[in-house]
């Protein structure tokens, strides 16, 4: 079964007045609240993956998603479900990966938590932010005559995933580009703080956790626009091109985990901000909610979600 009919399910039960993009934007407090869960064997494999990456990325991805609603991380929740052979020592470098990255992103403070039995390691965080100063934004918000803007580039979590699960020999400069950005991320905090502390119009901006092509292809449906992308001017690793030249593209435009930003914004704010204007939003073209030029020397129409991440 696929997420996203497992989301319209719940959705028909408990309505979707906070349903609908990564986070729950609560106006009335001024806070931004959103929950992730990473699974062993399912989203991390402990056969190349230490428990202070794993701390350190059980964070990120989390901060990520607050940092793409345009908030501000302040306080984290996290529960552990553990196997009971579990050491005491995986405890403190899990632990020591978290601290790390919640001092990299803003001092964010852990509050408190739970640890429970398992066969499997689980992990599932919870993180508070607040609005403060800041025009919060919605995956339904893109507006036509706004560009399409990224931070970063995209397929190199991708990347690094084929290169430890499979036979290639890597150099250090391989692990250094491609696989750190898979088994530790960077949330791009100040990507998301830049635009929402300078927008004033309605905006969407989500993350690319689940890939460029996913994210791109929300926004499209949720706002009801066609999303133009030009491909030459997505940024990515140029040496992916050697290591799988058959698959290369595919993976920057569907590639997850890259926890790059995407956003929907005024010309001008992209313009004087300096971000990496990479298409347009325009109005709806009918079944082609995302249009991908010069991919491949093509015009790639992405209109629905197959190809892109599924988490089951």
């Amino acid at each position: 079964m696929k997420e996203e009919k497992l989301i319209n399910i719940i959705k028909s039960i408990i309505g979707d007045k906070y349903i609908g993009d990564d986070y729950a934007y609560i106006k009335d407090l001024g806070i931004i609240v959103s929950q992730d869960s990473l699974v062993e064997d399912v989203h991390f494999s402990l056969e190349y993956t230490s428990p202070y990456q794993l701390g350190y990325k059980s964070a990120m991805v989390n901060i990520s998603d607050i940092s793409a609603s345009g908030g501000k991380g302040k306080y984290m929740t996290v529960a552990l479900s553990l196997p009971k052979d579990i050491s005491e020592s995986f405890v403190k470098e899990f632990y020591d990966g978290m601290s790390d990255a919640l001092k990299k992103c803003g001092n964010i403070e852990v509050i408190g938590g739970d640890i429970t039995g398992s066969d499997k390691i689980m992990i599932s965080v919870t993180i508070i932010g607040t609005d403060e100063g800041r025009k919060i934004s919605s995956r339904s918000n893109a507006k036509s005559g706004q560009v399409v803007v990224t931070s970063g580039v995209h397929g190199s979590s991708a990347c690094g995933l084929k290169l430890l699960n499979s036979d290639k020999k890597y150099d250090k400069k391989y692990y250094d580009t491609f696989i750190s950005a898979h088994l530790m991320p960077e949330a791009q905090v100040e990507f998301g703080k830049k635009i929402a502390e300078n927008i004033k119009e309605d905006y969407a901006m989500m993350d690319t956790s689940d890939g460029l092509a996913d994210a791109l292809y929300k926004i499209a449906v949720s706002s009801g626009k066609t999303l133009t992308v030009d491909f030459d001017k997505v940024k990515y690793e140029k040496e992916m091109k050697n290591i799988f030249p058959e698959t290369y593209a595919d993976t920057v435009l569907f590639g997850g985990e890259d926890y790059q930003i995407i956003a929907t914004v005024p010309k001008e704010i992209a313009e004087n901000s300096g971000l990496d204007i990479i298409g347009a939003v325009e109005e709806r073209t009918e079944n082609e909610p995302v249009k991908i030029l010069n991919f491949l020397g093509k015009t790639k129409i992405i209109n629905n979600l197959e190809g892109c991440y599924n988490h089951f």
